[in-house]
């Protein structure tokens, strides 16, 4: 318990060391397929910055060429990630907790998500193809909700089923079911962070 404490302390600053049993939330918009909302935001800008982030290539290789056909030239359809392969903030847990009980989920993982100047991630939607295959799930039943880890800065977009999401505070977040199309791309000046929950019913 001394050495995570320690650990606490050293790379995320005092404010991780407040636990959040019961994440606070409220839902301020909701459609058909997706809903908009505000999760209390506690967490220090060190305890994402610094993590250990992959680059994770797009599965999706008909998207990718059809993407390729419509004039997109990038290298890179991602960003990079850190998922619960590695270190996260101890406060990962809290939000597991907030995302079973807020939503009902189960097998509930979580991906902290860096998207650097220049990536354009363009209209898809989640197949959700390994997560359905290691929990015998449908499509139908998955989940997903991307917090908003700092507010919004120009340049960085997001859009879901046809809605625009800008200008988003710390702590914003946008929940969606099943194939719901989105996309997001950063073509600002500042590294854009957000988390990203999945579970499924």
């Amino acid at each position: 318990m001394e050495k995570q404490i320690d650990y606490v302390l050293v790379n995320y600053g005092m404010e991780e060391m407040a636990r959040r049993k019961h994440i606070a939330s409220i839902v301020s918009k909701k459609y058909e397929n997706w809903e908009k909302g505000f999760v209390d935001s506690f967490w220090s800008k060190v305890s994402y910055t610094k993590l250990d982030y992959k680059r994770e290539p797009f599965n999706n290789k008909s998207d990718i060429n059809k993407w390729r056909r419509k004039g997109y030239t990038q290298d890179h359809f991602t960003g990079a990630m850190c998922d619960m392969n590695n270190l996260q903030p101890p406060y990962v847990n809290d939000f597991i907790n907030w995302f079973e009980r807020y939503y009902n989920a189960k097998d509930i993982g979580v991906c902290f998500y860096k998207m650097p100047t220049g990536v354009i991630l363009p209209t898809h939607k989640d197949t959700f193809k390994k997560y359905r295959k290691l929990f015998k799930t449908n499509l139908k039943d998955c989940m997903r909700a991307i917090i908003f880890l700092d507010k919004w800065e120009p340049g960085h977009i997001f859009e879901i089923d046809g809605h625009s999401i800008t200008n988003y505070k710390k702590g914003d977040y946008v929940f969606w079911k099943g194939s719901t199309p989105h996309m997001a791309a950063n073509i600002g000046l500042k590294t854009r962070y957000t988390m990203q929950i999945t579970g499924h019913k």
